[in-house]
């Protein structure tokens, strides 16, 4: 095997093999990246055996087709070193070792034989639809931060997505809860679709946010019973699913918040991010004490001392009541527009947030005891 490739596009790629392939493997092929050249391109896989990431870069010179595998860590540490868009040329010496060079730098380093590598291709074309990556994006976003990082209860360690119904619409619904609070979002489908609902595993979900992040156009979606398929700009990621059964959300929705909490966005996120600095661990009670357009907050830390800040609202009702305001911060920072609107309905009850600039997406908090 030998190719010439450009170092910015193989360092991206190497990028993201980086963040599927786990740090502390107990095989040694899966801490390998899978390259094999081939038809005028030169094709990068890694995976964890629950997530694939396949990328095929072109523009490459291929002298000499064929694969192998080598660290993925130590080709990436070397690659992102060499000079921004040089060429990289590749010899595979034999079987264990592979040359790379570029200017006056030359490494070997050592190979596993391809056909060790985990790799499985499977037939995904029956449920296949399209969706665009900013679409997939936005409700990726608007749901991960509420994605639970107990591991005893993995039903909730994704975002579970399902089709819903509302006025006719046909809406991709994503849902995210950790049990302290949850996140709702969906777009509009345009076509109708042939969806199962599914849980995405939280390390899927972060890595397609990342390759989202440099793409604007349609991504391909398909679906096994499970496991997922997404395709777009060269890119392949496949992902086994979580199996298990998500709860039903719709009964912890607050169906009579009735007292309306109306804030600027911007001077309320600094204020509940200024006031929780007391709190070494943001854990600490946030103290929310709302009477007559007037909001009072403040949060009391044994340790560091204690933290008060008052702004003006609409909220012609009085209630005392306390959040986690990491929480309230996660919210605030994912809203669109320049307001944000909490429903309340007494101290003890969770609260309804609402984006008046996005009517797709609402989210629900509950309060911290005393």
């Amino acid at each position: 095997m030998k190719f010439s490739v450009n170092q910015k596009d193989l360092q991206n790629s190497l990028n993201y093999c980086q963040g599927v392939i786990e740090k502390r493997s107990t095989l040694p092929i899966l801490s390998n990246v899978l390259i094999e050249s081939k038809d005028k391109s030169l094709k990068i896989t890694a995976t964890d055996l629950d997530l694939i990431f396949i990328q095929n870069i072109s523009n490459i010179e291929i002298i000499e087709e064929g694969e192998t595998t080598t660290s993925c860590s130590t080709l990436y540490d070397i690659v992102r070193k060499f000079s921004n868009e040089k060429k990289i040329n590749f010899n595979l010496i034999n079987e264990n070792k592979i040359n790379l060079e570029s200017d006056k730098s030359s490494f070997n380093l050592n190979c596993l034989k391809a056909s060790e590598f985990p790799i499985t291709e499977e037939n995904f074309s029956e449920n296949e639809f399209k969706l665009n990556s900013k679409t997939i994006l936005k409700l990726l976003n608007k749901c991960k931060f509420s994605v639970s990082n107990d591991e005893t209860r993995h039903y909730l360690s994704g975002i579970f997505l399902h089709l819903t119904e509302n006025d006719n619409k046909k809406f991709l619904t994503g849902v995210a809860t950790d049990s302290h609070r949850m996140a709702i979002s969906k777009t509009l489908l345009q076509d109708k679709i042939n969806f199962e609902p599914i849980i995405l595993p939280k390390k899927t979900i972060f890595q397609l946010c990342s390759l989202l992040e440099d793409y604007d156009g349609e991504v391909k979606i398909s679906n096994l019973k499970s496991k997922i398929k997404f395709e777009f700009n060269n890119i392949i990621l496949m992902s086994k699913l979580i199996d298990g059964k998500f709860p039903n959300y719709l009964q912890v929705i607050p169906k009579d918040n009735q007292k309306k909490l109306e804030i600027d966005l911007k001077p309320f996120l600094t204020s509940v991010d200024r006031v929780a600095s007391v709190s070494l661990d943001k854990k600490d009670g946030l103290r929310m004490n709302l009477a007559n357009d007037n909001l009072n907050l403040s949060v009391n830390n044994s340790n560091s001392g204690d933290g008060k800040e008052s702004l003006s609202v609409k909220f012609g009702h009085e209630i005392d009541i306390s959040f986690n305001p990491r929480y309230l911060i996660d919210v605030a920072s994912n809203l669109d527009g320049n307001k944000i609107e909490i429903y309340l309905k007494d101290s003890g009850s969770p609260a309804l947030i609402k984006d008046p600039s996005d009517f797709d997406s609402i989210y629900v908090i509950m309060p911290m005891k005393g």
